[in-house]
């Protein structure tokens, strides 16, 4: 479960690179942009930006558990 309130355009933009991922197009540019927004946004927040990183990925990646 998610303690974070992510941003719309963080999660639409982990929702993208999910995509990519899956289809074999992700960009350096578009994962480039996804870890930038984690950074900015864990140091908004106060948090680590791994625990960040792996909660948005599971909040896009598994919704259901979060």
């Amino acid at each position: 479960m998610s303690t974070f309130d992510f941003p719309s355009d963080l999660l639409a933009a982990e929702r993208a690179a999910w995509e990519a991922i899956q289809t074999g197009t992700l960009t350096v540019a578009q994962a480039t942009a996804v870890h930038d927004g984690i950074t900015a946004y864990a140091s908004e927040v106060g948090a680590d930006r791994h625990q960040v990183e792996m909660a948005l990925k599971r909040a896009v990646r598994h919704p259901a558990e979060g």
